[in-house]
């Protein structure tokens, strides 16, 4: 077992924190958080260990595992690697890419591992889809949050569509050839709703739109490539598959069939995954594990974290400059 320690113990981190002590691949050795008050509230409440200092905690353990504000990411991971302890950070990876170049090159250099906490990538619709998204060239995505004061510090593109920027990078295996993009502030000092559109070099295209003042709560992507159209619900964790084949000479009675202006029939049918329940935060902090102790490749690698990072920030910038 892998001896781990939480940076951060806010909404999250005390997540991070139970899940990690019910795990069987860690150790949970204890936390840090700099608010005195809370922290002594979370170790009485708990029965967590607290540590007094960042140096202590990483001293103790194999594994850091950094739930803090974004902007102290950096100065976190930075402080473990350089300390050799494989890091598992929070999305968005951190504040700037250049600090998160930092992370991968300092990761690299010192032959530590890390993993940037992507969840949706485990969310179990995704997982019992993943597989049929095979070339992309039409996405649309539509992540919506009721208004939590909880995130506001950041943009919505950091905060809600950075989720849906990096399950895109993960399916599309094209580079990003131009952006644009739209994003209005609304009751905060940052865009709370924006829109982008995404064109790859393969002619792939992905709009994205994302929310934090909506009235209710959606996180759906679409999916649409050739003869066939999936369709992935991150928050109801349900998907649907519809497909198409060549058209039998002689269709059954309940068969669908689809005939276009060539004369071309095809034959739709569903396909239903099957969608496995889990807790995709377990199991995005125990493929880790599984990563550390068998020398392999993370889910979603510190470079994946970052190349979502820049996109995002692309699409900022490309939002600032439509409002010009």
């Amino acid at each position: 077992m892998l001896k781990v320690g939480v940076l951060g113990a806010g909404h999250l981190g005390k997540i991070h924190l139970r899940l990690l002590n019910q795990s069987e691949k860690y150790e949970l050795t204890g936390f840090y958080d700099p608010n005195s008050e809370n922290a002594d509230k979370v170790a009485q409440e708990f029965g967590y260990r607290k540590f007094d200092t960042i140096a202590e905690l990483i001293a103790a353990v194999d594994v850091v595992d950094i739930v803090t504000p974004t902007l102290s990411h950096h100065d976190c991971a930075k402080e473990a690697i350089l300390a050799g302890k494989h890091v598992f950070v929070e999305k968005p990876i951190s504040n700037t890419v250049e600090e998160a170049e930092e992370i991968m090159q300092l990761a690299e250099k010192h032959n530590v591992k890390g993993q940037v906490g992507h969840v949706e990538r485990f969310n179990p619709a995704f997982i019992a889809t993943k597989a049929m998204i095979e070339n992309p060239m039409f996405i649309e995505t539509h992540r919506l949050a009721e208004f939590n004061p909880r995130g506001t510090d950041v943009p919505v593109v950091l905060d809600l569509m950075i989720h849906d920027i990096d399950v895109i990078l993960s399916v599309v295996k094209s580079p990003v050839k131009h952006i644009n993009a739209s994003g209005v502030a609304v009751i905060s000092d940052t865009p709370d709703i924006a829109n982008a559109r995404i064109e790859f070099e393969n002619g792939c295209v992905a709009n994205l739109t994302s929310s934090r003042i909506s009235m209710k709560n959606m996180r759906k992507s679409r999916f649409f490539q050739k003869d066939a159209y999936i369709s992935v619900d991150f928050l109801d964790k349900v998907c649907e598959v519809v497909k198409m084949k060549d058209a039998p000479e002689v269709p059954g009675d309940f068969d669908m069939i689809l005939q276009n202006a060539e004369g071309v029939k095809k034959q739709i049918y569903f396909d239903n995954p099957d969608v496995q329940a889990n807790n995709a935060i377990l199991d995005e902090l125990e493929t880790f594990a599984d990563a550390i102790n068998n020398d392999t490749t993370p889910v979603v690698t510190l470079a994946d974290g970052t190349e979502a990072l820049r996109i995002a920030y692309r699409i900022i910038e490309a939002s600032k400059n439509n409002l010009k």
